[in-house]
């Protein structure tokens, strides 16, 4: 199995701290997002190869933290040669991007975004997903509050947990049970990637593609135990900043700082 970081947004909503330096590697508590990320996919003895991929505006500095990672895996950084928001290469092209310029053929593919940040074991994770036999996963949560699921791709299941409906950021919520961004690709749909962008469907949010995905082959939702932190605002970034300083003893703040 091959993981795959996705670390080359822009967080345009995060200025100023993200002008000159990535969201992935903001400071929660002390420690750059991604590291906390990549201890996760650390755990998963499946995992034999960890790719980054970042973009031309943050590459050096994605580069400096692969060089200085203490880990199992040690990461490798893809540049996908984009500046701004208006050429970027989006999620999945992202994803599409990695597989080509690393050339992943024939293996499973963890995809975590490099802002999601959260208790739950992705060994556990790709446990399950093995015990279903076939098919590709996602990460699931109920966040309880159908007003909240407005901002995200809300899920719904039948009763083994296959997904039999995937409708990003609705208006009116079926329910609470939305996506987190991570993905497991079982290797028989990552060559699908490339019909998908083909047919001319968006390049951007990762959802987009298990939306369409799970039309066509098995796709599971996988429940997510613990916190979740979806880092899109300088509020949910100080709530994980102070709820990981918490857990380590340290003072928790009033406002973030790096």
């Amino acid at each position: 199995m091959k993981a795959i970081l996705l670390a080359a947004g822009y967080a345009t909503r995060l200025y100023p701290l993200t002008a000159h330096r990535p969201k992935p590697l903001l400071p929660i508590a002390g420690r750059p997002m991604l590291d906390w990320i990549a201890d996760k996919i650390d755990e998963v003895d499946e995992v034999d190869e960890l790719h980054v991929v970042t973009n031309g505006r943050f590459a050096a500095a994605l580069l400096a933290w692969a060089a200085g990672r203490e880990g199992r895996l040690q990461p490798v950084v893809h540049d996908d040669g984009t500046t701004s928001n208006d050429d970027r290469l989006g999620a999945i092209g992202d994803v599409a991007f990695v597989l080509a310029r690393a050339g992943i053929d024939g293996d499973d593919v963890l995809v975590v975004a490099g802002d999601n940040l959260f208790d739950q074991s992705l060994a556990g994770y790709v446990g399950w997903w093995r015990s279903k036999g076939d098919g590709s996963a996602v990460g699931v949560r109920d966040c309880g509050d159908r007003s909240l699921a407005r901002n995200y791709a809300v899920v719904g299941v039948d009763a083994d947990d296959r997904i039999v409906s995937f409708v990003e950021k609705p208006a009116e919520p079926a329910s609470t049970l939305i996506s987190t961004a991570a993905y497991i690709y079982e290797r028989e749909h990552v060559p699908l990637l490339a019909p998908y962008l083909a047919e001319g469907n968006t390049p951007d949010a990762p959802g987009n593609f298990i939306a369409w995905l799970h039309t066509r082959e098995p796709v599971y939702a996988f429940r997510f135990a613990g916190v979740w932190f979806d880092i899109g605002n300088q509020e949910q970034l100080l709530v994980a900043d102070n709820a990981f300083r918490g857990r380590l003893g340290l003072a928790t703040r009033g406002a973030y700082s790096l």
